[in-house]
């Protein structure tokens, strides 16, 4: 059987590693200029060699993004840019630009794949792409199974079809959206989106004088949503993602945090892996996937007109919440970890882990601080403290509890 990749983002350093640790295949990130998540910590040409160099390391992928909708201005200094990943060994690069594209074929030898922001959603528009010199497609979000197996039977076993899987969802058409543009200045399309369609929304209606009532939609208590989707989750179907002859299963959130990277990442992975030796999970994967940040699931458009229920969904939340990362593995019943939120002495943890130590769970009952102080609590930001634990940690594996626990 063709192995799936599981595909990653890294928003910084430390997500890149996280991703890896929990087992992705291959990562994605953007540099200082010419991607789409401008918010997102990205990496700089030193970080960019240092990233390829540790991911290489564990035999894992690095493509960089190169996908806004570039204007004449854009192109400034993007040969240069281009060589230098080609020089330092990128795997791929990211575009959705036609004149990008050219500039990879006619100055590199990157591999270059065409990012969902190009809106490919036909068999047409696929081969066109496949003949600039295309070797992976990142398929529009908006097809169905259906349609993903016609484009990867016209394109041929030689081109990988990339889609996403899990994450958020565009209210726009594969991303492309100038809400942001019109109503704050920031282009979504260069990598400043605003993400207006997760803003609050009320009716306004106005009278003879020009004056403005305004009607809130009934939705929850936190607002009226209309505009806000539901977030992607097909960890359920990995076998109908294999049979449609998807190559690489992508995983949103450059912009989400480490805690985040590492529960999906660590989710996909152990459901991949299921899939290949026809077993059953020993826990739920939806409710392992709600201990990080959500919103409710949604198949979107996998399924065509068998899910009608994309859209609506409010704020994000999540069941757990992030405590401390592992600096050192387990050594004589402690470890040493790092702090990420608040926890004290009686608190119940539970551990998130690429090992069988996964979804453990024990009770804080020592703490010392590196000086080996007995402490009650630990709230000092990334404060390192050892604690008591049963069971076998990796440096990276991180730690969580209940939010109704702590």
């Amino acid at each position: 059987m063709r192995k799936l990749e599981l595909l990653s983002p890294a928003g910084d350093f430390e997500k890149m590693v996280t991703a890896i640790h929990f087992g992705s295949n291959a990562v994605y990130f953007g540099g200082k200029r010419f991607g789409l998540r401008a918010f997102s910590s990205n990496f700089d040409e030193n970080e960019i060699i240092k990233a390829v160099k540790y991911a290489h390391e564990y035999n894992v992928k690095v493509y960089v993004t190169v996908n806004i909708l570039a204007h004449n201005e854009d192109f400034n200094g993007m040969v240069e840019y281009l060589k230098f990943l080609d020089e330092n060994h990128v795997d791929g690069v990211i575009v959705s630009d036609f004149g990008i594209a050219s500039l990879v074929k006619k100055y590199t030898s990157l591999e270059l794949h065409v990012s969902t922001q190009a809106n490919v959603t036909n068999i047409y528009s696929a081969k066109m792409w496949v003949q600039l010199g295309a070797k992976r497609l990142v398929l529009a979000r908006e097809l169905s199974f259906k349609e993903i197996k016609e484009i990867k039977e016209a394109v041929g076993e030689d081109i990988d079809i990339e889609c996403f899987a899990h994450g958020a969802m565009c209210i726009s058409y594969s991303g492309r959206c100038l809400l942001s543009n019109y109503l704050t200045g920031r282009d979504s399309n260069k990598g400043e989106c605003a993400q207006i369609c997760r803003w609050n929304f009320a009716l306004g209606i106005k009278n003879d004088n020009d004056e403005t009532t305004y009607f809130p939609f009934e939705e929850d208590n936190h607002g009226s949503y209309v505009l806000n989707s539901k977030d992607l989750c097909m960890i359920d179907y990995i076998k109908d993602i294999y049979e449609a002859g998807i190559a690489s299963l992508k995983i949103e959130g450059r912009m989400k945090s480490n805690y985040y990277v590492a529960t999906v990442t660590n989710a996909y992975r152990r459901a991949i892996d299921n899939f290949y030796i026809n077993e059953k999970p020993n826990f739920n994967y939806i409710e392992e996937l709600k201990k990080t940040s959500n919103r409710d699931f949604t198949t979107g458009f996998y399924f065509k007109d068998e899910h009608k229920e994309n859209l609506v969904s409010s704020r994000q939340i999540e069941t757990y919440k992030y405590i401390a990362v592992v600096l050192k593995s387990t050594r004589d019943g402690y470890v040493l970890v790092e702090h990420r939120n608040k926890f004290k002495k009686g608190d119940k943890l539970e551990i998130l882990s690429s090992n069988d130590s996964f979804n453990k769970q024990f009770i804080v009952e020592e703490i010392f601080d590196l000086n080996n102080n007995p402490l009650e609590e630990v709230k000092k930001i990334k404060e390192k403290v050892y604690i008591n634990c049963p069971f076998y940690l990796e440096k990276h594996d991180i730690l969580r509890i209940k939010k109704d626990e702590n």
